[in-house]
């Protein structure tokens, strides 16, 4: 439809569909009652409304409209900035000029920018003078600051900050939301954003599931378990806030914490259950038991979002529904997200609007931790920090979960700590007590071949080393022997999910299984084995492995190893690993049962005292917030490049693993169309259960060897690439480099 001249437009219309031009006036005021609709439980819903209703002010202009017909590109998210600035001067003009003027591009530096103009920057810019009409089609309210509460004089830069990345989150939604309604409507399709079971549904439907569950073999775990499971529900009454969930491995934490996550929403009105998870190998396998407590049949379980590097949607069964869930994973927008702790915290501290779009959907939820002591300790003070501005301000709930509950607590000694957290499990100390089902044994040097032949003497036994190369040695040593098996990141997530599978069947059918691993096995990995042998490391990788240990009981008593190589064996041990290592060297020295919760406190304690206060946070986040809080000039574009809580130098491969029997051929589909594919993104997202993280050197050696190629250039200069000698990639161990020309012909080795 050919649009009026005498109207200011936000889109045009495709040009096959008779649908009108999406006017602008319409565009500002629905995306500014979206906004204001997703920030009204936080208090601040007039903020996401003046900024949805200037945020493409810019577009007021003859200079946008012929864009619009096919002219140049035109700044339109100036203008809007600068009205902000001009109608609510001061810090309330700065905090809607932020967030309009990054609505593309992101949260800015508010001076000295990088790769986006800085905020001071882009308000003295010249832009398209603005019609005038448009002061007589929006009418933009008058605004007051916030009420929040401030631990302190140092952390106004913190909630000040916060705040600003809210309503840059609720924005950014709103407009994407209303953009793709117009065209939704334009195209004649349906929204897929479609409608989610309510959380009293979802606890109804766990109650009904637990109740299947708990009349199973009363054995005294499964007693246990549901007296911790009664516990935590009781106290979901509380007001929302801080929580902790001390619970021994194997207590039933990932059930418990849901519960009492869905019972504490209800009752308090918040919206979801974010549950965070340190390791993508878990999340998979924690989000299947959520669908089999909450969904009514296998194929209903849309309502359950993965969100992280590795998710297979091919797990999830009908189109609609993976297309369902793709969309909810862009806004969190679904009562139940499961998530990595990278995910979660990088885009507390993101400035791009692809991270930032979810935030809003954090505040106001319940947000369980999982495993807590995973947190890296670099970052450890800013994520903190995190938790408690979320409970604090924004209506959410945390709940830290784990055996080894790391000391984060003010009380503690933890500098800016977290105060007044409640315990949800039924006095912890008795349950260390009652759940205790190993015996822990502190070996001398053991090495390489000494290890081998005790795990050969075992029929089954896990065995968790430090290194990816320590794991291969030990396994090539013992290959020969029944059940011997290897688990390491050198093989690909679908591999290492059917290796999983693998295992527990033979432990149920007390086959031989001698498994050799890394410790991605450690955190909420469902194993039961009679004995474990651990490479010295932390206290809490320690005890997390011993929780692979007669985790059901069946035996008296679990016999857990705790052993190191001779420093001369080479493969040194990681420093990260090695600093842990030595403070529950010292704690297993000095306490009878290490494994106590006085003992694990003071293993954290010595662990953070020997770090330091700065070292909890290497790259200053704090600091770069508290300085600028008068002033609100936060650089929020150094920070997200600065919070990364996963510095390495491993480089992605594409691996075509087809299954145990090579049946399955769905990479191979998607690996063609990526040859062919305009934007990769959504292809890159499928094939990360087929990718292997290996150092950048290893991959620069398989490219001169010819043994991979690169597919594409991906966004940012990044390469995907594909491995072409498949050779290379083994059914028992995954990827290998150590001759990265190796092929096999006709059966014979060349």
């Amino acid at each position: 439809m050919t649009p009026r001249d005498d109207r200011y437009y936000a889109h045009s219309a495709p040009s096959d569909t008779a649908q009108p031009w999406h006017g602008l006036a319409d565009h500002l005021r629905e995306t500014g009652d979206r906004a204001a609709q997703s920030l009204e439980r936080l208090g601040v819903a007039e903020l996401g409304r003046v900024a949805g209703l200037l945020h493409d002010l810019g577009k007021y202009t003859p200079e946008f409209q012929k864009r619009l017909r096919g002219g140049p590109s035109v700044n339109h998210s100036t203008a809007g900035a600068q009205i902000a600035c001009e109608r609510y001067p001061g810090h309330l003009g700065k905090l809607i000029a932020f967030c309009v003027a990054g609505h593309h591009a992101g949260l800015a530096n508010g001076v000295n920018g990088e790769k986006i103009t800085a905020l001071a920057d882009r308000l003295r810019q010249q832009v398209p003078r603005l019609d005038s009409v448009w002061c007589d089609e929006i009418a933009v309210p008058p605004l007051a600051f916030p009420r929040v509460q401030l631990r302190g004089p140092d952390s106004v830069g913190f909630t000040a900050s916060f705040l600003i990345r809210l309503v840059f989150s609720a924005l950014v939604d709103a407009d994407y939301l209303d953009t793709e309604a117009y065209y939704d409507a334009a195209n004649g399709s349906g929204s897929l954003r479609g409608e989610h079971p309510s959380l009293n549904t979802l606890r109804q439907r766990l109650d009904s599931h637990l109740g299947k569950f708990n009349a199973k073999a009363r054995t005294p775990v499964n007693e246990l378990r549901a007296e911790i499971l009664a516990h935590a529900r009781s106290l979901a009454d509380k007001p929302p806030g801080l929580f902790t969930l001390t619970v021994p491995t194997g207590g039933g934490k990932t059930l418990t914490s849901l519960a009492f996550a869905l019972d504490h929403a209800v009752r308090h009105g918040l919206d979801r259950v974010i549950y965070v998870i340190p390791y993508t190998n878990i999340i998979e396998q924690t989000a299947d038991v959520f669908r089999a407590a909450l969904a009514e049949t296998p194929d209903a379980a849309d309502f359950v979002i993965e969100h992280h590097s590795a998710f297979d949607d091919d797990r999830i069964k009908g189109r609609s529904g993976r297309d369902k869930l793709r969309l909810a994973m862009e806004n969190w927008n679904a009562p139940i997200v499961v998530t990595t702790a990278v995910q979660f915290f990088e885009s507390l501290f993101a400035n791009r609007t692809s991270r930032c779009r979810k935030l809003h959907n954090i505040a106001g939820s319940v947000v369980v931790l999982d495993e807590t002591q995973t947190l890296p300790l670099g970052f450890l003070r800013p994520c903190v920090a995190a938790i408690d501005e979320l409970a604090r301000n924004w209506r959410a709930s945390v709940v830290l979960s784990s055996a080894t509950q790391p000391a984060l607590a003010e009380e503690s000694g933890f500098a800016g700590g977290l105060r007044e957290v409640h315990e949800l499990a039924p006095e912890p100390v008795r349950l260390q007590e009652r759940l205790r089902r190993i015996r822990l044994h502190p070996q001398d040097t053991v090495s390489e071949d000494e290890l081998a032949d005790r795990l050969r003497e075992t029929p089954q036994v896990l065995c968790i080393v430090n290194t990816r190369r320590r794991a291969r040695v030990v396994y090539e040593a013992i290959r020969d022997h029944e059940g011997a098996t290897h688990l390491t990141t050198l093989m690909c997530a679908r591999h290492r999910r059917q290796v999983l599978a693998s295992v527990r069947q033979r432990l149920k059918a007390a086959g031989p299984i001698r498994l050799i691993a890394t410790s991605l096995v450690e955190a909420g990995v469902d194993l039961d084995f009679p004995v474990v042998w651990r490479e010295e490391s932390g206290l809490e990788s320690i005890i997390q492995a011993a929780g692979r240990c007669n985790r059901e009981g069946r035996a008296t008593s679990g016999d857990v190893f705790v052993f190191r190589f001779p420093a001369e064996g080479g493969g040194s041990t990681p420093p990260g690993i090695g600093m842990a290592a030595s403070a529950a060297r010292g704690i297993l020295r000095k306490h009878a049962d290490p494994m106590s919760l006085q003992a694990i406190r003071e293993y954290f304690q010595t662990l953070y005292w020997a770090r330091g206060k700065e070292a909890l946070d290497k790259n200053s986040i704090l600091p770069m917030l508290a300085e600028r809080g008068k002033s609100l000039d936060f650089p929020f574009e150094t920070i997200a490049r600065e919070f990364r809580l996963i510095e390495t130098a491993m480089v992605p491969v594409i691996v075509s693993y087809r299954g145990p029997d090579g049946a399955d051929r769905a990479v191979d589909g998607l690996i063609k169309e990526l040859d062919f594919a305009e934007r990769p993104g959504a292809l890159a997202r499928r094939l990360q259960p087929y990718t292997v993280p290996i150092p950048t050197r290893a991959r620069a050696t398989l490219m001169s060897a010819g043994s991979v190629r690169i597919v594409q250039e991906a966004q940012f200069g990044e390469q995907f690439v594909v491995l072409d000698n498949e050779d290379l990639y083994r059914d028992d161990i995954g990827l290998t480099w150590d001759d990265p020309t190796f092929r096999h012909t006709e059966g014979m080795v060349i």
